[in-house]
């Protein structure tokens, strides 16, 4: 966790600086511009779990980090590639016969995104989104009673929706975003949080 934060802090430190060489966003990939961008907040996760016949919500509050590479593809509509990590998250619940079983899940995700900015304001405009790709899933399970413990890794389908606001300077944008984020793993895994990031362009 420390090496991902240090190297973290070098892109804040180093992307700036290459965005400052470009004055005019002049650098385009096939026309479009490019950008990359750093989110971090926090999010309430929701894992419905199934255990002989009997299921219940396992829940936390984990934090999230994101990373993007992106292309605006004109000034209203931008497409990009997100990867995401989540802290561990951890619940237990009564299970019936089964007794109390303690749940951990790791999640880190993969997902296109498209974004679509509305309103007449140069530098605050609100957005919506909506992505679609991978997750990448750890859930551990722990039953007290039988002294036994099982672990399920699996890639499953991913979706999100996210509502926000963006205040863009050109080379450096600032989002504010609501989201929301489905999994298909076991009997359904449900994201509800919030992150702020900002976005270099080239």
């Amino acid at each position: 966790m420390k090496k991902i934060v240090i190297s973290t802090l070098a892109v804040l430190m180093a992307c700036p600086a290459f965005a400052g060489t470009n004055q005019h966003s002049s650098w385009q990939l096939f026309g479009l511009d490019p950008y990359i961008g750093l989110r971090g907040g926090m999010t309430y996760t929701n894992l419905n779990v199934k255990h002989d016949g009997h299921k219940e919500s396992m829940t936390d509050w984990v934090y999230q980090g994101r990373a993007a590479l992106g292309l605006e593809v004109c000034d209203t509509v931008r497409s990009e590639i997100e990867w995401s990590i989540y802290s561990k998250a951890k619940d237990n619940a009564d299970f019936g016969e089964a007794g109390r079983i303690e749940v951990e899940t790791k999640m880190q995700t993969l997902l296109w995104n498209n974004y679509w900015e509305f309103g007449d304001y140069q530098i605050v405009r609100p957005f919506f989104g909506l992505g679609a790709g991978v997750a990448f899933t750890d859930v551990k399970e722990k039953v007290r009673l039988l002294n036994e413990e099982h672990s399920d890794s699996k890639t499953r389908f991913a979706a999100m929706g996210t509502l926000g606001v963006t205040f863009d300077w050109e080379k450096i944008a600032v989002d504010l975003a609501a989201r929301y984020n489905y999994v298909d793993i076991q009997s359904g895994m449900h994201d509800f949080g919030g992150d702020i990031g900002i976005r270099f362009m080239f």
